[in-house]
């Protein structure tokens, strides 16, 4: 074990015994004369001890020296010893405490001017931190007003995203209603054009019944001529519902473009979801058009179709009146009666 580490072994003891400052430094200045050998100076007392202020080691030096020297003086003046040596023993005393005194008061002196340099170097370094302190606060200050700002930021694009998906979803809503009206009204051409069918079946069947009877052909070509006209006005009926069904249609569509394209100005995103749901509408209004121009198509075939029954009609008329074998002539009464019944026939 060095000679260092053994001091402080025993300085730290003695800090467990002595817990007074002052006794605590003459302790281990009597410890550093008296044991080791090396004399006491207050720079290295304060190296040891660690505490108080540089005064107290200075003030307990001087006193350990100033008893020493009282001790020394009494011993000395012991009646026993010699006057010779009591003169050359009291002069080491003095001249080893005058050393000891300049030096202390030199190494005071330095350890002074080393605290205040330490002191000064503190301040400043204490004046640093504060100023990096204060930039801190507010360069967090400037932070927390842009994260507020920030926050509302995100908060106003979070309502406009939330208005955005609710007016979406209405679109929506109003899309697939058209869609179902679209439906409804592809189902209601259907049954038009099954019953059509259906009224021309039966119209077929009547034409071929009354070539095989002859006899009331003319009756019942009139009913189904009759049929047909009301079969007619219905068609013509369902296409003008057609029709009004195709401009609420076409005005849905519009109203639908105008608040895509107010909605395109705000978010770019929800304009093109809007453009797809009015290219859509406008399929739809396609197809309707494309349905209803087929309906028109079906109602002239209707049309002629029942001109051509009319003209069918007209012949079978005129062929019951060929096929109708005229009565033999008889005189001037018969060429009368046949006369009266031809007109009769052509009131009739």
């Amino acid at each position: 074990m060095s000679t260092e580490t053994e001091i402080l072994s025993e300085v730290e003891a003695l800090k467990a015994k002595f817990s007074e400052t002052r006794a605590l430094y003459r302790e281990v200045c009597a410890l550093l004369f008296f044991r080791f050998g090396i004399t006491p100076t207050a720079n290295k007392l304060y190296q040891y001890v660690r505490r108080g202020s540089m005064n107290v080691p200075t003030d307990e030096v001087g006193k350990f020296w100033d008893d020493l020297r009282h001790r020394a003086r009494v011993d000395i003046q012991h009646p026993d010893l010699p006057g010779p040596i009591k003169a050359v023993a009291a002069e080491a005393i003095a001249a080893l405490w005058s050393q000891a005194t300049e030096a202390a008061r030199g190494e005071l002196a330095a350890a002074r001017l080393e605290l205040q340099a330490d002191t000064e170097r503190a301040q400043q370094a204490q004046a640093a931190a504060e100023q990096a302190l204060a930039s801190a606060q507010a360069a967090t200050e400037q932070l927390r007003a842009e994260l507020a700002q920030a926050k509302e930021r995100v908060r106003q694009a979070q309502a406009e995203l939330e208005s955005e998906r609710r007016g979406h979803a209405g679109t929506q809503a109003r899309v697939q209603q058209m869609q179902s009206q679209l439906e409804e009204a592809g189902r209601q051409q259907q049954a038009l054009q099954d019953g059509f069918t259906a009224e021309l079946a039966k119209t077929r069947e009547a034409v071929e019944a009354a070539n095989e009877r002859a006899a009331g052909a003319e009756r019942r070509a009139l009913k189904e001529v009759e049929q047909e006209r009301q079969a007619r006005a219905r068609a013509d009926t369902a296409a003008e519902a057609a029709r009004q069904r195709l401009a609420e249609v076409e005005a849905a569509a519009r109203e639908q473009a105008v608040q895509h394209a107010a909605k395109a100005t705000r978010l770019e995103i929800d304009a093109n979801q809007a453009k797809l749901a009015l290219n859509m509408a406008a399929q739809a209004r396609d197809e309707l058009n494309r349905e209803v121009a087929t309906l028109q198509q079906q109602l002239a075939d209707r049309q002629q179709a029942a001109s051509r029954y009319q003209a069918e009609a007209k012949t079978l008329q005129a062929l019951i009146e060929r096929l109708t074998p005229p009565p033999a002539p008889e005189g001037g009464a018969s060429t009368g009666r046949t006369t009266r019944r031809k007109a009769g026939s052509g009131k009739t």
